[in-house]
């Protein structure tokens, strides 16, 4: 998060004045990561309970570029586990929901306001297939818990319902394995067609900053003496 309002140009020079404390190779590999990142996919993980699905699927987003979590937690509280996550919680951007008794309806409309069709990840009556899935839009995949689902109100408010081909007698995936298979489809779609799925210029110099202060000892006190030195 940014101290103050800076303006594109401040914000380049900050990102270079940090870079000073990284190698060449950390900055370059902070740059291509960046260049791949994507929030015209975003992922909502309501009220997961397991704590190694859900960070496993953390890690599932960053290895996929997706840069934006949405955790709602209605009655379980989303607890990172590191030995799952492997740090990739760091390189994300997670919002919570957690205010109300039920946080699913803030978190729908503000992605819907936001412009992103909601997929719900679940078998249902009117469902599609990964593969005919329409990505030509915004898009917030949603997953529920593995033993109840998503709740009615996801379920009312999704425009979609996504469903992946499976031949054997298990009815499901886990939620992990789910994430899994359906962010690998969604974004090789996206990758491949016309559509503008990168961020945008000033969106990837807010998270360089983020990612090179996340990678400096005391990234904090450097950036004060950044400040300090352009007031």
């Amino acid at each position: 998060m940014m101290k103050r309002k800076l303006t594109y140009k401040q914000k380049c020079e900050l990102f270079e004045f940090l870079c000073q404390f990284v190698t060449k190779n950390r900055r370059n590999r902070l740059e291509e990561v960046a260049g791949n990142r994507t929030r015209f996919i975003t992922v909502v993980l309501e009220d997961i309970y397991q704590s190694q699905n859900a960070s496993a699927v953390l890690r599932t987003c960053d290895c996929f570029g997706i840069q934006d979590i949405h955790i709602i937690e209605n009655k379980n509280t989303y607890n990172v586990n590191p030995d799952v996550a492997l740090g990739s919680a760091n390189w994300l951007s997670l919002y919570h929901y957690n205010k109300k008794e039920n946080n699913t309806s803030d978190c729908i409309k503000k992605l819907k306001k936001q412009g992103y069709s909601i997929i719900a990840a679940t078998p249902h009556k009117n469902d599609c297939l990964l593969e005919e899935l329409d990505i030509n839009s915004k898009t917030a995949v949603m997953f529920g818990t593995e033993k109840e689902g998503l709740s009615e109100i996801a379920l009312k408010n999704a425009d979609v319902f996504l469903k992946i081909p499976m031949f054997g007698f298990t009815e499901s995936f886990n939620i992990s394995v789910s994430a899994a298979i359906t962010l690998f489809s969604i974004t090789e779609k996206i990758r491949k067609s016309g559509i503008q799925w990168q961020l945008s210029k000033e969106e990837i110099i807010d998270i360089l900053v983020k990612w090179v202060k996340n990678s400096i000892s005391k990234g904090d006190m450097l950036e004060k003496k950044y400040f300090s030195s352009i007031v």
